[in-house]
């Protein structure tokens, strides 16, 4: 379980660019949850999930991953617990290492020596096994560099490399927003089941409302640093994207305008 108690950050503090990108954010993700996260550009939906991989540190407030305060400790160290997808396919994988070299690195995170790169030979069967379920032949090019594949291959590859040490929590920043819509609905489909195989607790980013609502089984809006909704259940279940939307213009006193969620449904 995550639990994020009155989490505050801002940026650029005493100067004309200062700007509070999160205020008094408070939120629990139970081990069976998996949050869909909606928000403009601005919103702290990207900085939400800074605050918890680690990328920087918070001014105030307690972020606890199953028991463990994790505001104090450094990046490197909070990705052995949490797993991390970005919306570039070229990040997350090192591109002039073979696919089976870049999954016994992501591996070996949880091993002695997590910096090793030698291949173990009783994990190169893992690897094919796990490879074969995404239906893209990766299984049969372990010894390709990463960076010759597609950028819909690198994302599936990204995904694996990023469960595969089974997280105790996954975060997705728009992971499948820069592939064409069939590969991005594969990657979509793959994530799912290997979430709900795993049964790992997922934060997901998107700018889709439609996904929002059907993806998971609870959805939150972002706007100005604030969650200012929280749905689940029934509630979630009989939500539709209009809606949503007088939800949110209920919430903020304003219309949504964000040209791409309304484009995006």
């Amino acid at each position: 379980m995550l639990e994020l108690r009155h989490v505050t950050k801002t940026f650029g503090k005493g100067t004309v660019n200062e700007h509070t990108a999160l205020k008094d954010v408070s939120l629990t993700l139970k081990d069976d949850d998996f949050i869909t996260i909606l928000g403009s550009n601005g919103a702290g939906k990207s900085t939400l999930f800074g605050a918890i991989a680690g990328t920087f540190y918070v001014d105030e407030g307690e972020i606890i991953l199953d028991g463990k305060h994790l505001e104090s400790l450094p990046e490197h160290k909070r990705a052995r617990a949490v797993g991390t997808l970005f919306q570039d396919p070229m990040k997350g994988t090192a591109p002039d290492l073979t696919i089976e070299e870049n999954l016994s690195l992501a591996c070996n995170q949880t091993r002695r020596f997590p910096l090793a790169l030698a291949v173990q030979k009783k994990d190169l069967a893992y690897y094919r096994e796990q490879l074969s379920t995404f239906q893209m032949g990766l299984e049969d090019r372990m010894k390709m560099k990463v960076g010759l594949l597609s950028g819909g291959q690198r994302q599936a590859l990204t995904l694996l490399m990023a469960t595969i040490a089974r997280p105790q929590m996954l975060l997705l920043d728009e992971h499948t927003a820069a592939l064409d819509p069939a590969t991005a609905e594969k990657v979509m489909a793959i994530t799912v089941r290997i979430v709900e195989e795993q049964k790992i607790p997922t934060m997901m980013i998107t700018h889709n409302m439609g996904q929002a609502l059907t993806v998971g089984n609870r959805t939150i809006m972002m706007d100005a640093g604030q969650i200012i909704l929280d749905i689940a259940g029934d509630e979630r279940a009989e939500m539709t994207v209009p809606k949503l939307m007088t939800m949110y213009s209920g919430a903020r006193g304003k219309e949504l305008d964000n040209d791409r969620m309304l484009l995006s449904q």
